[in-house]
């Protein structure tokens, strides 16, 4: 399953320490002009080594468009492009050739296939997740041209957390720090909480939140194409990804219906309208015309710097301890990729409906 999408699709290939990453986006709509500074921006945000919190691998990441592109505009062809790997270190992973590490893709890997790339990952390292972020920043450039603006931020970073919701905070600050957290003062914290798990070899997670504003009513497709299911299993699908929750989500068991229901009114343009969104933009599996606003949870990562106990490929206990290059907590990076995945849902969801609307 290497192709995400129905009419808007990101087909990727690569592995963390192969020879590049790329992939072929097929659907995107003609006549779209190719912004190359949102593309380098959006492979920025997700490159390693960009701060202190995160891995010092260097990778230029720079993306080659081999084809769908002319004169600055997308033909309506096949995307082709390559992102080469430059900086990989695979001897450091030479000691994990025979065992299986703890919480990793290891086992289940050389289970299902009777072969796996001990170099990283492989195709399990999130190393994969270079070619969604180039598939959702043509998302965007196409989403643009319709009103439609998707935001991630840092959240939570372990027991450090904002207590608002994303209408409390000026959502352009996101950029302005490391953890990409809105709040300077709670990113402090939370860059120092980073810091400080990472300076004993240990690893932490926590929540992403991403907000879709100026999404039509309409997009989704009840009953095995809800909105919301599209959004979770895109979601589900970057590594480390351990729970979401969309509108009020579990919060939203504790109340009763009376508390919780949104009330439709009419604004003064004289539209249908909510009073509230603890729906969370979507009813019914279809989207209302409301901000969608969503929660990503993340594990810690798995990879620790310090001894940990495992088997190796005969089952004998061994004690190991990771060699490399590792991030101390995700969260940083992840939110572009969180923003890439939820922009191909959102423009692949526009694109069906377009085509079953006569």
């Amino acid at each position: 399953m290497n192709t995400f999408g129905q009419i808007f699709r990101l087909t990727s290939f690569g592995e963390s320490h192969g020879v590049a990453l790329g992939g072929v986006i097929d659907g995107m709509p003609a006549g779209i002009d190719v912004d190359l500074e949102l593309l380098d921006k959006e492979m920025a945000r997700r490159r390693p080594g960009q701060s202190l919190l995160t891995t010092p691998r260097k990778e230029a990441d720079q993306v080659e468009i081999l084809s769908g592109v002319f004169e600055g505009k997308t033909t309506g062809c096949p995307i082709g492009f390559m992102v080469r790997n430059t900086s990989q270190h695979s001897s450091d992973y030479d000691n994990l050739r025979d065992l299986f590490r703890p919480s990793h893709a290891d086992f289940t890997y050389f289970s299902k296939y009777g072969i796996r790339d001990h170099r990283g990952g492989g195709r399990s390292s999130a190393r994969e997740t270079v070619a969604r972020c180039v598939g959702g920043a043509f998302a965007k450039m196409a989403l643009a041209k319709l009103g439609i603006e998707v935001k991630a931020f840092t959240r939570q970073v372990g027991t450090v957390s904002l207590d608002g919701t994303y209408r409390d905070y000026d959502l352009s600050l996101t950029e302005s720090n490391d953890v990409r957290c809105p709040d300077v003062a709670k990113a402090a914290e939370m860059a120092a909480l980073i810091k400080e798990v990472k300076g004993v070899g240990d690893t932490i997670g926590g929540v992403i939140s991403c907000v879709i504003s100026g999404c039509p009513v309409g997009l989704g497709d009840p009953v095995f194409g809800r909105l919301q299911s599209r959004l979770a299993g895109a979601m589900m699908s970057i590594n480390a990804v351990k729970g979401f929750e969309y509108g009020l989500g579990f919060e939203g068991a504790k109340g009763r219906g009376s508390e919780q229901n949104d009330v439709f009114t009419t604004d003064d343009g004289g539209r249908i309208v909510t009073l509230t969104n603890r729906s969370g933009g979507i009813q019914g599996g279809i989207s209302n015309g409301q901000d969608i606003y969503f929660n990503v949870a993340f594990k810690p990562v798995a990879t620790l710097l310090r001894d940990q106990q495992t088997v190796d490929l005969q089952g004998r206990p061994v004690e190991f301890k990771a060699r490399g290059r590792h991030d101390a907590c995700v969260l940083p990076r992840a939110v572009p990729i969180v923003e890439a995945m939820a922009a191909m849902v959102i423009l692949d969801s526009y694109l069906i409906n377009k085509t079953v609307k006569l």
